[in-house]
């Protein structure tokens, strides 16, 4: 994707210095920002105070995290470590883990003196993956928004409602929930985006409608509470959204909220999608809302608001009592029964195990 007239991942290596750079999500829409990433500390914080975010995203960063320290101290302990490092700072995305598994399953078999090249090798081939499996999942997921379009009268858009940000900034590129967008806008179907505002981050408002506009999609940004009257008044086709982890069954981990906007599109028979890259699939688990572990963020993020002021600088301000305490979980899980279908890199599928080892045999125990 392009910010203005250049072309960016959200993670990538400069070719000519070697250093690894991210767009730093916590100014944007307002302010865009990169930034050099060069210690474990330094990966280990953006993860956990989401200067990167979005379940791909913080896999491919961990990676380049891990080769970093291979690069500092390529030992076995230091390896060992940074596992543990990196995989404490968010508890729920399980790309997190996946990335960091697959970063040490290589690793451990070479020498010290050959891990950091092979490490800095493997993280870039997890990002071209990562570019792959969304384009694959946009593609499958346009078939989607044709056959919305074609019972419609020529110009009409397909109406799609969007929650938290799975746009191509939460990943490496494209999106996950954001792709079948962007591919149907590349293919001439209009198309018009409602952008949920996603307390208590406000994902959306910030980066959503930032990529919205970047991208030249129409949308509109409403707040939370809004979709449920959109969806019983007739004005959503279609909800897409991203997941942060989906077990073995098809129970779907993803931003706070989710399982409210699925209820209501149960509710007015509207269909549900899960854009879902296939390193998000959690095949260990089975019962999302008894095995998935919910991260609980800071209360500040709920009390609290960041925003640009009348002089264009960018703050934030606190919106409750000083003495009331604000309670944050950052994610909840939709039943499988909930989901109309999830679309992969592979195909569209149901919410289900036998949906979810069709697709992917060699996964299903």
């Amino acid at each position: 994707m392009k910010v203005g007239e250049t072309h960016y991942r959200s993670i990538w290596r400069d070719g000519e210095t070697g250093a690894v750079r991210i767009i730093d999500q916590r100014w944007l829409p307002h302010e865009f920002r990169v930034v050099t990433l060069k210690t474990r500390e330094e990966f280990a914080t953006a993860i956990r105070d989401m200067w990167v975010r979005g379940a791909p995203l913080i896999g491919a960063t961990a990676a380049y995290g891990m080769a970093e320290q291979m690069a500092r101290d390529p030992s076995d302990a230091s390896l060992n470590e940074t596992w543990d490092v990196l995989h404490q700072t968010r508890p729920t995305a399980i790309n997190l883990r996946w990335a960091l598994d697959r970063m040490r399953t290589h690793l451990r078999p070479l020498p010290d003196a050959a891990r950091a090249d092979a490490a800095f090798q493997r993280a870039a081939d997890i990002c071209d993956e990562d570019v792959e499996i969304n384009r694959q999942i946009g593609l499958n997921g346009l078939s989607l928004i044709k056959e919305v379009a074609a019972k419609k009268a020529p110009g009409d858009p397909v109406r799609i409602l969007t929650h938290c940000n799975a746009g191509w900034i939460a990943t490496v590129d494209w999106g996950t929930a954001t792709s079948p967008i962007y591919h149907g806008k590349e293919a001439g179907i209009p198309v018009h985006v409602f952008v949920d505002e996603t307390r208590p981050r406000n994902q959306g408002a910030l980066l959503t409608a930032w990529e919205m506009v970047g991208n030249g999609v129409p949308h509109d940004l409403i707040v939370d509470n809004a979709g449920g009257h959109l969806m019983q008044h007739g004005e959503v086709d279609m909800v897409i959204v991203g997941t942060d982890r989906t077990t073995a069954s098809g129970d779907v981990c993803n931003k706070i909220g989710t399982y409210l906007k699925a209820l209501a599109a149960h509710d007015n028979g509207i269909p549900f999608y899960v854009a879902l890259p296939s390193p998000t699939i959690d095949w260990t688990i089975s019962d999302g809302l008894a095995e998935i572990p919910i991260e609980e963020r800071t209360g500040t993020e709920v009390t609290r608001v960041q925003g640009k002021l009348a002089d264009g600088t960018t703050t934030e301000v606190q919106i409750s009592p000083d003495a009331t305490p604000g309670r944050n979980p950052a994610f909840d899980v939709t039943p499988a029964r909930l989901v109309t279908g999830l679309i992969t890199e592979r195909g569209i599928c149901d919410a289900s195990a036998k949906g979810l080892a069709d697709l992917f045999p060699e996964h299903a125990k």
